[in-house]
């Protein structure tokens, strides 16, 4: 297959960005510049969808779900409590 020559223009920040990036990985600029092409244009990765549960299928499996039993229940609300003492204060936005 012979490859096609495209002459492209950029603008300064997005040309030094493109050098940047490239130099900083020893790869060629339009190496890198095909790359991003490519991934533009290729077709979205197919996800296999995810199944939802709806309210009525929730509620007929609600009776089965396991439970915890009230030491377990303690134990978890302890673990959490833990957890919640050993995170850093939170700051305001503007500190």
């Amino acid at each position: 297959m012979k490859n096609s020559h495209l002459t492209l223009r950029l603008p300064a920040d997005l040309a030094r960005a493109l050098a940047r990036w490239a130099r900083a990985r020893g790869l060629p600029k339009s190496e890198v510049a095909r790359e991003a092409v490519a991934r533009y244009l290729a077709p979205p990765a197919v996800e296999s969808p995810v199944r939802r549960v709806t309210a009525r299928e929730l509620a007929a499996l609600w009776p089965a779900l396991p439970r915890l039993n009230a030491a377990e229940a303690s134990a978890f609300a302890d673990d959490i409590d833990r957890m919640r003492a050993e995170l850093p204060p939170a700051r305001a936005e503007w500190e």
